[in-house]
């Protein structure tokens, strides 16, 4: 790889590691309905294990209620079985037209133990961008071995990813800060 390639391929890596902890946050339930609490959940379609949203319609009628609608009317026991087994504690009610799910006003100590998660998923994407700065330094370590690069160049680049770590690190912490906030919010 090329020193070019090495700080590119870093830097997306470093990335990619926030958005994934992002998009974990958006799992998380809060005080609100959010259709992507559902992305964990699986239902067992004729043997094959299917996430809601691609076997229903998901909406947000009220601000703490989703509106499950299948696709297929025959899976309404199977999404509510899936739904009972999954870490959520809620119970679905079946309408007739779809499935609602009304979202309790969270407690104080459940609110705690979901910031709790939040900032364990934050402190795995810094260790994921910490890897990624540990492998990019040493690839720059080994162009420099293999005369690639020059020993100052290989401070330099070092101080650069250094940078991006910083950044990334930064970025997920307030995102963390951010998630906090949002689920202490009575």
């Amino acid at each position: 790889m090329t020193v070019d390639q090495i700080m590119q391929d870093a830097e997306h890596r470093m990335k990619h590691a926030v958005e994934v902890m992002v998009h974990d946050f958006g799992t998380y339930r809060t005080g609100r309905a959010s259709p992507s609490v559902l992305e964990r959940v699986h239902v067992d379609y004729y043997g094959t294990e299917t996430p809601i949203n691609q076997m229903a319609t998901v909406s947000v009628p009220e601000p703490r209620q989703l509106l499950i609608v299948p696709y297929d009317k025959s899976m309404f026991q199977a999404i509510e079985r899936a739904i009972l087994k999954s870490d959520l504690g809620i119970n679905p009610v079946n309408d007739g037209s779809g499935i609602r799910l009304t979202f309790p006003q969270m407690n104080e100590e459940r609110r705690k133990e979901l910031v709790k998660l939040v900032n364990q998923r934050a402190e795995q994407a810094c260790i994921a961008i910490r890897n990624v700065r540990r492998d990019a330094i040493e690839h720059l370590k080994t162009a420099q071995k293999n005369k690639e690069i020059t020993e100052d160049e290989l401070k330099s680049l070092e101080a650069k990813v250094q940078k991006h770590t910083d950044k990334f690190i930064a970025d997920a912490h307030d995102l963390q800060k951010k998630k906090d906030a949002e689920l202490m919010e009575v």
